[in-house]
């Protein structure tokens, strides 16, 4: 399957790095370049692509708004959003993820890990660099304070889909989760999917920013 992508990134030399490496790739091939959120959103109502590579910060309309513009958009259900940062605790990812990214990358990322990381969403997966996704959203929840908004959405879930939650938002896979509560991955697989349509959150990513913000875990916790 040929994976098809939209790069969105003011800096033309950004944009040029990643499409000379996607361009010797078979599976991966660039199909519209943007450089600010304006021109992202209509690169990807115009060529619905599966995945876009999305800067955080552009001007005019910035990464964060047009990620919310092409997940609110029915229409784009299937395009994916990763988001490109240069720096590891970029607080801005946090709201990126909010607004129904699948996760996000460093800019430095190297060329193989890229590709990999290209078709794993376009797979349907998120992109959570554990270690790194929860240092961003723990930094955010720290500022942000111990305050929980919108607890009260958890009350669809069942008590073993808050744990297996709460252990997604610590960065385990399903195979670590099976290992803690003592079932199998697809057991652990299947409670997640579980949790993510009643929540209606996007993937797996989001289900780590909603552990965060209802209060089901909190910053510095184990």
């Amino acid at each position: 399957m040929t994976v098809r992508v939209v790069l969105a990134d003011d800096q033309t030399v950004v944009r040029a790095g990643f499409r000379a490496l996607l361009d010797l790739t078979d599976d991966l091939v660039v199909v519209a370049e943007a450089a600010d959120g304006r021109q992202a959103v209509e690169a990807v109502r115009l060529t619905r692509p599966d995945v876009v590579l999305m800067d955080i910060r552009m001007p005019g309309v910035d990464g964060i708004e047009a990620t919310r513009q092409i997940a609110a958009d029915p229409a784009l259900d299937g395009v994916r959003v990763v988001m490109l940062t240069t720096y590891q605790a970029d607080g801005y990812v946090f709201e990126a993820l909010r607004h129904g990214a699948a996760g996000f990358l460093l800019k430095d990322i190297e060329p193989d890990e890229l590709r990999a990381a290209i078709r794993t969403v376009a797979a349907g997966q998120s992109l959570l660099a554990p270690a790194v996704t929860r240092a961003v959203v723990e930094e955010f929840a720290r500022l942000k304070g111990p305050e929980a908004v919108g607890a009260e959405r958890l009350a669809v879930l069942t008590e073993r889909e808050r744990e297996v939650m709460a252990l997604v938002a610590a960065g385990l896979g399903n195979e670590e989760i099976g290992r803690t509560l003592l079932m199998s991955p697809l057991t652990a697989k299947t409670h997640v999917s579980r949790a993510m349509i009643k929540l209606r959150a996007r993937d797996r990513a989001q289900l780590v920013v909603l552990a965060y913000e209802t209060g089901l875990v909190r910053a510095g916790e184990g």
